[in-house]
């Protein structure tokens, strides 16, 4: 929602005035100097829409306000120039109405497309986020980042390494609409207020690393490569099983941390649906774009969400940090999910950032059955991993 500065305004008043924490309006303003606002300057206000509304008889921006519970200077900000002594009968004016619902529908079969609608959807309404393109897919789709926080610490969340666990993808996002929801309402998630959050821990989500792979799972082949992907495919049409980029390369077996065990016993030698880890690490566009995303960021903590299992990998060679050991305890405790340290399976995402950066980096399996899980899993799961993905950024030793 936009609003026009007046004489004397400022980003404080406007805070008070929709109860919105200042530091969500500077940041969803990061052009504007906020000790000097200039009249006329254009101020994007986060959780709010506006909304038309029909002037009817009676009407007064007294007794609109108070049916609404806004303020009247918030009527006569969004509708400058509107008599405010002389409303018409049938004249519209703006009302802000406060964002209280997700806008996200995780409960659905979640392609890129979907994502990328919900991200543009969320931005406008959560200015304060930042979306960037940390690489692109063999086929081009951009691998967004979202970024919310503007704390030292760093925590990294991603999904969808696998193209048949795309309901990671939905998970991830339904958490991301809780905390901008909870953010801009200081309404608490589970008991925990996500203000402090913000200001001490930046987050950062890539929602779905495989992006061809999970429209190839949901929606079919291209049209393109329908030819190659079915003769990849075994001579089947039924992609629900595939978790491999187009390429038929696994993503999370493409990473230098005994990537060459990995491919000494993989059964599969060349493209397949799964479990093929390339010709060499990192040959795919999808796991080098997020190898670079890690070194570029120097997160502090990584979970990687898979499923299924509902179990969580956290140890590598002995070079996970002490804190690591906490976070799983902890993990536990709020999920019920088990705990495993070692598992023999190497070149992962998690793997790989353990060993190159000696910090807690997690693979969650979420779930339990045969991927892909089914929608009708989906509140359960969301209940079990939301407590995990709180502690992963409020939780620090």
């Amino acid at each position: 929602m936009k609003v026009k500065v007046r004489s004397g305004d400022t980003l404080w008043y406007y805070s008070q005035l929709f109860y919105i924490p200042i530091a969500l309006i500077i940041d969803s303003n990061p052009s504007v100097d906020p000790n000097k606002l200039k009249i006329g300057t254009e101020i994007d206000l986060p959780g709010f829409r506006e909304v038309d509304y029909s002037i009817r008889q009676g009407d007064t921006f007294w007794s609109i306000a108070k049916k609404w519970n806004i303020g009247v200077d918030a009527l006569l900000l969004l509708n400058e120039g509107v008599n405010a002594n002389g409303l018409q009968i049938g004249s519209t004016i703006i009302l802000p109405s406060r964002v209280v619902s997700p806008i996200v529908n995780g409960k659905q079969a979640y392609h890129s497309k979907i994502l990328g609608e919900d991200i543009r959807n969320l931005k406008k309404i959560y200015p304060f986020i930042k979306i960037r393109s940390v690489g692109e897919s063999v086929l081009g789709i951009d691998l967004t980042e979202i970024r919310i926080g503007t704390g030292k610490k760093k925590v990294h969340m991603d999904a969808s390494f696998h193209a048949n666990e795309w309901i990671t993808t939905s998970i991830l996002m339904t958490f991301i609409n809780d905390y901008l929801l909870s953010l801009t309402n200081s309404s608490p998630l589970r008991g925990i207020q996500a203000m402090p959050i913000y200001g001490g821990v930046t987050v950062s989500f890539v929602p779905m690393v495989n992006p061809d792979g999970v429209d190839l799972v949901l929606n079919g082949p291209p049209s393109e490569k329908r030819k190659e992907l079915i003769a990849m495919n075994r001579g089947s049409t039924d992609f629900t099983g595939w978790k491999a980029n187009i390429r038929g390369v696994d993503l999370n077996n493409q990473f230098p941390a005994k990537w060459e065990v990995e491919k000494e016993r993989k059964e599969e030698k060349e493209p397949a649906p799964r479990d093929f880890p390339g010709y060499k690490p990192l040959s795919e566009p999808e796991s080098i774009a997020m190898a670079k995303l890690a070194r570029q960021e120097n997160f502090d903590r990584l979970l990687a969400l898979h499923t299924q299992g509902k179990e969580f990998y956290w140890g590598y060679e002995g070079l996970e940090p002490p804190e690591a050991a906490k976070l799983a305890a902890d993990f536990t405790r709020v999920s019920g999910y088990e705990s495993v340290r070692y598992i023999d399976s190497y070149a992962g995402y998690k793997d790989w950032f353990i060993k190159e950066f000696k910090k807690a980096g997690f693979t969650l399996e979420l779930g339990k059955g045969i991927n892909p899980l089914p929608l009708s899993q989906f509140n359960e799961i969301y209940q079990d991993v939301l407590g995990i993905l709180l502690v992963s950024i409020y939780r620090w030793y």
